[in-house]
Parts: structure tokens; C-alpha cells; sequence
């Protein structure tokens, strides 16, 4: 049913009798609820957009993110494609030509208003097709009474990460550090600890997949003799640890140390916990880079919009709009004017580490098409490679495989 509704809205050309043009937009949802759902925002984003634009409406259905990426691919099937869509992955409507390209619809100060690694990662041969929308960072959160209580000091290594998971282990502390290593969103957690170790997904060209390499190798042999051998990470298994279990037994006040983003750390506050916050330690010293994570917006050819849809997005990406969406989802501002703005804003101060960290940090390869398949396989695996009996190399080796097929796979289309 709500996919036949979702097809009754999308379907027609965007003009009705009047030669008014109404322009489809499909969302995914930053809420947790009804109350805060994104709908909201952008139902008050279009209004305010259509009072000072006569003749053009902006349709929007707000998904969850659950869906939103499948949702609009079954649309695009079926020679639906709504005007844009703001979801998690654009390469492959890239790669296929359905996209507009960002230079053929936006001002020139607005795509160059674009933090300029988030512009280039929502690239494809060297054309900008995605173009960001909400960013967010990952920092090593700690309990600060917990780790007060256990004496235990803010970890800048792995070496001193552990001692301090093993004074909070001694005081009974639940999750002294949490791995969720689980299929939610193991891809995050494992491309933080590769980084750490000098490593990634990807060589140093960025133009091929890495991952059994010697360093990452090394890195899950860490992880599974040093944290998990030793019992550090808590009473579920790391493979079987989703994401958003951890998040919530950090609220609760069971987790003494994650890595989190702001999101977590402004729920984590609400609900009593003080949160400390330092760049997430590597195996000698800081990590050389945090992950930086960003969600993207696209504009479809097949509706033939492009003036009306460039003019609404340079409506969407000033500062005001830019700044409204970060605050109410606690996230990072995705260009340059707007994160000036909440640097330089003291309410604004516990975003600052982040906004420094996304400066630079690396994100997932998204602009190859392969990037899909390779993390539904680190998903489906990486648990494993710290299980009892678990093997890093054979894993990651497995991973590997599933990376090269992929990537040929892509390159063959």
C-alpha cells in the first residue's frame, strides 16, 4: 500500500493546467520520531521557498533510511525518477547518465560554497554529480564519571586505550570499550580502527581496494588478541554488536568508551551522561585520519527541470537553510560560509573537535560503484575476524576477494 501511494505521488510530468511546475523531491528521514521527523523541516523549507517563487510547488516524501535508497531506485525502474533525491549513494544514477550534473544546475557560489573534500568525493570521472548534504564525524567518546572512578585517563593510542579499558574492566564496567562489529554498520567501525593502523579500504592512488594488506592485517590481529581475547569489549560478541545497541548502552551508562559522532554525544548528554570527546587514538600515537561521513542530494534528468531545480537547491544550500538542518540533527554543515558560522558561534563550542576532525577526515570510496557490494561484504564478515577461532588474515583475504569482483564487475559496465 504505502508503495502505491508513494507511486501516485511521484508519477506525472510536474506541470499541472496552469503551467505551474512542481518539482518531486524524495528525503530520508534524520528523525527518531513523529516529533522531529524531516518531513517538518522540509515542509517549512518548500513553503518558504515557494512564497518567493510564484509558479513553482515542491513535492517532498520524507523515507526512512531503511528504505529510502531502495524506494528510489524501484522509482527510477520504473521510469519514475522524482526531480531530486536526498539519500545515502548516487554513483551508480551517475555512472547510468541520469544525473544532472551540479555545474549545469547550481550558481556559482554555491558550488564553490562546497567543503571542498566533500565536493570532490561526490565526484565521478572528475564531474561532481552528488552533492553533500549533512556530514558528520566520528571522535572517541568516554564516560567521564566512569572513567573517573576507574582512574583511567583519555586514551591517544591503542596501547593506552587498552590500559584504560582494562582499569574500567576491574571497576565492572559493562563495555569498557564498545566493538560492534555487527552488520548495522560494521563498514564505520572498521574503516576507524584500518585508519588507526596506517591502513583503509583503499591504497594510496585511491584507485584500488587494500584490504588484506599487511597493516590492516595487523590491525584486526590487534583487535582480537588485545581487546576482545582479552575481554575488553564487553558481554556480546563483536559480530553480533549492532551499532545503535552500543549507542544505547552509551546513554545508558554501561560503555566506559566508543567511537561516536554528534548525534550520540548530544543524546548521550540529555540522558545525564557527561561525555569527554579526543581524536580517536591509532597504534602509536593519533590515527591519521577520522572517518567523515556525508549523505547526498542528486538531480534526475528524466523530468527535464533543471532551471527550477538549480533554483531551489542554491535556496537549499544558503546558510540559514544549511545551518537550520545541521542544528536540529546535530550534524556538520556541509559548506564552507556555514561551517565559519558555527565555528565561530560559542554555542556551537562542543561542535568545534568535529569540525576540525571532518577537515581531514576520509570517507568511503562512494563515487565508485563498487563501494556498495564491498561494504555489504565487510557487513556480512568483519565480525568474524574476532571471533574465538576467527582468523584476521583469511577474513580480510575473503573481503578482498569481494572487493576485486566488485570493483571488475564495475569496470565491465
Amino acid at each position: 500500500m504505502a508503495a502505491l501511494t508513494i507511486t501516485a505521488t511521484l508519477s506525472g510530468c510536474g506541470a499541472d493546467s496552469a503551467g505551474e511546475v512542481t518539482l518531486k523531491l524524495v528525503a530520508a528521514d534524520y528523525g527518531s520520531n513523529s516529533a522531529n521527523t524531516s518531513q517538518k523541516y522540509w515542509d517549512e523549507l518548500a513553503r518558504a521557498y515557494e512564497k518567493k517563487t510564484p509558479g513553482v510547488k515542491i513535492d517532498v516524501t520524507v523515507l526512512s533510511w531503511k528504505d529510502v535508497d531502495r524506494e528510489v531506485a524501484e522509482m527510477v525502474d520504473r521510469g519514475e525518477a522524482p526531480d531530486m533525491a536526498q539519500i545515502g549513494a548516487y554513483a551508480d544514477h551517475a555512472r547510468a547518465g541520469r544525473l544532472y550534473s551540479a555545474d549545469t544546475l547550481l550558481s556559482v557560489p554555491t558550488q564553490a560554497n562546497f567543503l571542498p573534500m566533500l565536493r570532490q568525493a561526490g565526484e565521478v570521472d572528475r564531474a561532481q554529480y552528488g552533492m553533500p548534504f549533512g556530514a558528520s564525524t566520528r571522535m572517541l567518546f568516554f564516560n567521564e564519571k566512569l572513567f573517573q572512578e576507574a582512574g583511567a585517563t583519555p586514551p591517544g593510542s591503542w596501547d593506552e586505550l587498552q590500559k584504560a579499558a582494562q582499569k574500567l574492566k576491574a571497576k565492572d564496567v559493562k563495555y569498557p570499550y564498545a566493538l560492534p562489529l555487527g552488520p548495522e554498520e560494521s563498514q564505520a567501525e572498521t574503516m576507524m580502527w584500518l585508519l588507526g593502523g596506517g591502513g583503509g579500504y583503499r591504497d594510496t592512488t585511491g584507485t584500488a581496494y587494500q584490504i588484506d594488506s599487511p597493516a590492516n592485517v595487523e590491525t584486526f590481529g590487534w583487535l582480537k588478541k588485545e581487546l576482545v581475547g582479552k575481554g575488553l569489549t564487553g558481554p556480546v560478541a563483536p559480530g553480533e554488536l549492532d551499532r545503535q545497541e552500543a549507542f544505547d548502552a552509551f546513554v545508558r551508562g554501561e560503555v566506559g568508551m566508543l567511537n561516536g559522532h554528534p548525534t550520540l554525544m548530544a543524546t548521550a548528554e540529555k540522558a545525564g551522561v557527561k561525555v569527554g570527546t579526543v581524536p580517536l587514538p591509532g597504534v602509536a600515537g593519533k590515527s591519521k585520519a577520522t572517518l567523515g561521513v556525508a549523505d547526498w542530494m542528486m538531480a534526475f534528468k528524466q523530468n527535464g527541470h533543471r532551471k527550477e531545480i538549480g533554483h531551489f537547491l542554491d535556496f537549499v544550500y544558503q546558510d540559514k537553510n544549511v545551518m537550520a538542518f545541521s542544528d536540529r540533527y546535530d550534524l556538520l554543515p556541509v559548506t564552507v560560509s556555514a561551517s565559519d558560522a558555527m565555528e565561530a558561534d560559542e554555542q556551537h563550542a562542543a561542535m568545534r573537535p568535529f569540525l576540525e576532525e571532518l577537515a581531514g577526515s576520509e570517507l568511503y570510496p562512494v563515487g565508485d560503484t563498487s563501494w556498495a557490494r564491498v561494504s555489504e561484504s565487510v557487513k556480512k564478515n568483519i565480525g568474524r575476524a574476532v571471533a574465538p577461532g576467527g582468523e584476521p588474515r583469511a577474513v580480510l583475504e575473503q573481503i578482498a576477494r569481494d572487493a576485486r569482483s566488485a570493483q571488475s564487475s564495475a569496470s565491465a559496465r
